[in-house]
């Protein structure tokens, strides 16, 4: 049986946004409605269909969930009032992202362009995820063509910046992240109707990349903090992850994952739900080569089942006992 990829914060979506119909646009010949049924017309956008996968895919993130609720309630009510006849300027749709790494801000980022591709604010609905390399040029000349050639494959969707402080480099005199800014301010301002930018990375970080960049702060209209995962909340996404791939955690592995969860919070580079992928990963390397080196027929049970060994023998156990007998000696 081949296991399906897990589905988990900042994983990559490959799948393209389903068409789906609009409802006719009003014209001059006609009237406008007298009452809308905006539960009809969210509907007919299909826009539940993907928080709903929102809440399907994410564990936890309760105040990031309801801010996206908030954003898509507020674009459907305008694309109503704009099929009612009503005046309105278009709304400003670039955002922020700020929280550690593995906190599901490229998850959200996906479903984001969904919702805005399901209510007609972009044409394609895709997303494109870069980060300073992919728009920062390494000698004079190269930067311009570099964004530019970004810019046009984002058009019509939704362009990711992840760690976006890291194109502002003050100290260096001769960095050409400036130039990149410049282009992106540019185009975020006189495009914003065919392009909307999300500004990811570190909390504290970001604050001061806005402080030295008034003109980002300016074009930014909604700014959505990502909390870390409690344990938890960690755990439930141990038992997806399991899931998903169709394997399951004994009871002795389920105890050994909630000491890991805690322990490894404690140790540095933290990161969140990804850094429990990457233990979930190593422990099924772990089952792979315990399975391999028994003698005899395997059972279909034990393929599926990942047994307390197989976490800890990870070295954040090892590495954990030694640090405590080193402050306590």
């Amino acid at each position: 049986m081949t296991a399906a990829p897990p589905t988990t914060p900042d994983a990559p979506d490959r799948t393209a946004p389903q068409a789906v119909d609009r409802p006719p646009a009003q014209t001059n010949d006609s009237p406008p409605p007298q009452a809308v049924d905006l539960r009809a017309l969210q509907e007919q956008y299909a826009v539940s269909e993907l928080l709903e996968q929102l809440d399907r895919d994410l564990v936890g993130l309760e105040p990031v969930k309801r801010r996206i609720r908030e954003i898509a309630s507020f674009l459907l009510v305008a694309r109503a009032r704009a099929n009612a006849g009503i005046s309105s300027s278009p709304p400003t749709l670039h955002m922020a992202f700020t929280g550690n790494p593995g906190t599901g801000k490229t998850t959200v980022a996906q479903r984001m362009a969904g919702i805005l591709h399901r209510l007609g604010y972009v044409r394609k609905g895709h997303l494109v995820s870069v980060t300073r390399d992919d728009l920062v040029g390494q000698y004079i000349g190269h930067t311009a063509p570099k964004t530019k050639e970004v810019l046009k494959r984002a058009m019509g969707g939704v362009l990711f910046i992840d760690e976006a402080y890291y194109l502002y480099r003050p100290e260096n005199e001769k960095d050409y992240g400036q130039e990149a800014i410049e282009i992106l301010l540019q185009v975020m301002e006189n495009q914003r109707d065919d392009l909307t930018v999300i500004l990811a990375g570190y909390p504290d970080r970001m604050r001061s990349f806005f402080e030295s960049n008034p003109g980002f702060r300016s074009r930014i209209a909604h700014h959505i903090e990502f909390p870390d995962y409690s344990d938890d909340e960690l755990m439930q996404i141990a038992d997806k992850l399991a899931e998903e791939a169709e394997y399951r955690l004994s009871s002795g592995a389920r105890e050994a994952m909630r000491e890991y969860i805690a322990r490894r919070r404690r140790q540095p580079n933290f990161a969140n739900a990804r850094s429990l992928r990457n233990a979930f990963d190593r422990a099924r390397l772990r089952q792979a080569l315990r399975l391999v080196q028994w003698e005899g027929a395997v059972g279909v049970n034990d393929l599926v089942t990942l047994e307390e060994s197989d976490i800890r023998s990870s070295r954040v156990f090892v590495e954990g006992t030694t640090h405590e007998r080193r402050h306590n000696s």
